[in-house]
């Protein structure tokens, strides 16, 4: 089989505490086949999506990718890139797509786009409303299995979906039922995602879930509390049964990432590592 494949899924604002609360049987089998573990946010920067999401695609800390909230316009992202941009400079063999209902992490609304490519975005952005946001993830997810169904991978994948319900639903209705009925939908979504991979004849995928930060019971970040500072990465793929000892970094999904894809990091501030290394 081939293994030249990654898939990366996005869900912002996931609380740790609260995500075992809830059913989720797709990340729970990802969990059971690799690992689900907390990372603490790194203080170099504040619990805030824009900053958050930099540090994961980039591999870099908030001092040098440059975003400190969610205006991205003070962004360094020419050196250090993206990971998707970065795989398709050194492997153009590699398929790649992106899609996000929060358009600077796509198009250039807000100083974006954090993804130098591009990639699918609603054709307006969702109205600040519970479900608005919940339909777009849909529809993401939708465009996310269509390209997943139908794509050639000849010399390998790597598609990145994001997810923004949970954390749009914390901000609105605050970490009560709405807020897990959010992150159960999400994993629904996983679900699917997961399925369009697994009905790929021959590949054997990566996949990659991780979330920029928690929430305060009101709903909220951008502080220091415990529940804003702890995050979560579940990983499962080819000879991936453990995240290893040390401590893991958001910075990390781009250091495997980058590994499986056979790409190299060109940043010489990039702090991440493969999962599994010490």
């Amino acid at each position: 089989m081939t293994e030249d494949h990654v898939l990366v899924v996005g869900i912002d604002g996931v609380r740790y505490d609260t995500l075992g609360e809830v059913a989720t049987p797709h990340l729970d089998a990802l969990e059971a086949a690799g690992f689900l573990r907390p990372l603490r946010v790194n203080d170099a920067g504040p619990t805030i999506s824009g900053p958050g999401w930099s540090t994961i695609f980039t591999g870099v800390l908030t001092p040098d990718h440059g975003v400190v909230d969610n205006d991205f316009s003070s962004n360094r992202y020419a050196e250090p890139p993206d990971v998707v941009s970065l795989v398709h400079r050194q492997r153009p063999d590699v398929a790649t797509w992106v899609g996000a209902g929060w358009s600077p992490l796509v198009t250039n609304d807000s100083g974006g786009p954090l993804f130098a490519d591009g990639g699918w975005s609603p054709a307006s952005p969702p109205a600040h409303t519970c479900e608005a946001w919940l339909a777009v993830d849909a529809e993401m997810t939708g465009q996310a299995v269509a390209h997943l169904t139908a794509h050639a991978a000849d010399g390998g994948s790597l598609v990145v979906a994001y997810l923004g319900a949970p954390d749009e639903v914390a901000h609105l209705r605050g970490v009560g039922p709405e807020y897990r009925d959010a992150i159960a939908a999400a994993d629904l979504h996983l679900g699917r995602l997961l399925a369009a991979c697994a009905g790929r004849a021959g590949e054997d995928w990566t996949v990659i879930v991780v979330t920029d930060h928690g929430h305060v019971d009101d709903g909220g970040h951008g502080g220091d509390t415990e529940v804003e500072r702890t995050a979560w990465i579940a990983a499962s793929g080819p000879g991936l049964s453990t995240a290893g000892p040390r401590p893991l970094e958001h910075a990390d999904v781009a250091a495997h990432t980058l590994a499986v894809l056979g790409a190299t990091p060109t940043s010489p501030a990039f702090i991440g590592r493969p999962f599994g290394t010490r």
